[in-house]
């Protein structure tokens, strides 16, 4: 036999070992089962830190209707912070902000209470409720400020999704003073 021909045989000997061998171990038309899904923790949102201790994702979507899972905490000279939103989502937000102040109640309220506020009665020494329309990028905002007995003042401001109408913020800012009312009571 030639040698071009033994080469040729030998080619051709290894390509079927290759080809017999190519299915070892597997069945024919069998699949690799599906990886599992990961596994999404959702930590409470004082898990974060800071002010955040002040927030518990339950209480919130209870009083808003909105669910958040995902904290976080700062703080900045004077002012802690805490914002919760759902997890990959910038908008709906809220923000948690918490500030020691030298004012007294008249001040806070001729000083601090935006123009065109509401009062709210039954939370700290003075308090306002108020809605803004959206902003830029940003929605329309509720938002709840107080000043507490100790001299802090508080503030709870939800922004919503930038296609709501501004009347969605009013209703939320009512629905915003009774979570204000519990942050009140937990702080």
């Amino acid at each position: 036999m030639s040698a071009v021909r033994m080469a040729a045989r030998r080619f051709g000997a290894g390509l079927l070992l290759l080809a017999a061998g190519a299915g070892c171990g597997d069945e024919a038309g069998a699949k690799a089962p599906p990886a599992p899904a990961p596994v999404v923790a959702t930590l409470p949102a004082a898990s974060a830190g800071g002010v955040c201790g002040l927030l518990d994702y339950e209480a919130i979507e209870g009083a808003l209707g909105t669910r958040f899972d995902v904290a976080a905490a700062s703080t900045h000279k004077d002012t802690a912070t805490c914002m919760v939103q759902a997890n990959g989502a910038p908008r709906p937000d809220l923000m948690l902000s918490v500030t020691e102040t030298a004012a007294d109640a008249a001040t806070f309220t001729s000083e601090v209470a935006p123009d065109g506020a509401k009062s709210v009665k039954g939370l700290g020494k003075a308090a306002y409720r108020t809605a803004r329309a959206a902003s830029g990028k940003a929605g329309p905002t509720a938002e709840v400020g107080w000043l507490t007995a100790d001299k802090r003042l508080i503030t709870l401001r939800y922004t919503c999704v930038s296609d709501e109408p501004k009347a969605t913020a009013e209703e939320l800012s009512v629905k915003l003073v009774e979570l204000a009312k519990a942050v009140d009571k937990a702080q």
